[in-house]
C-alpha cells in the first residue's frame, strides 16, 4: 500500500505536502505512511484513493512493477 500511495501520488505530480494539503492531514503523516511507519484508518485511506483518484482496492492492491519504474524511483 505505501508503494501504491507514493506511485500514484507521483503520477499525480503531487509532492508530499500537496497531498498532505489536499487531504487535510499533516505533511509529515504522509511521509510516514510511504516509509510504512504508520498505519492508516479505512477513512483516510478513502480520502487518499479519492484524492489520487483511484479506488481503495487500487491502493490496496499489489501492482506489477517494471524495471524503468523501480530504477526512477531508486534514482529519487
Amino acid at each position: 500500500m505505501a508503494e501504491n500511495i507514493r506511485i500514484f501520488r507521483k503520477e499525480n505530480e503531487l509532492s508530499q505536502e500537496a497531498l498532505a494539503e489536499q487531504c487535510g492531514l499533516h505533511r509529515t503523516y504522509i511521509g510516514s505512511v510511504e516509509r510504512e511507519e504508520r498505519n492508516v484508518t479505512l477513512g483516510t485511506l478513502e480520502v487518499l484513493a479519492a484524492t489520487l483518484r483511484v479506488t481503495v482496492p487500487q491502493l490496496l492492491t499489489e501492482r506489477e512493477a517494471s524495471g524503468s519504474s523501480r530504477r526512477e524511483e531508486a534514482s529519487e
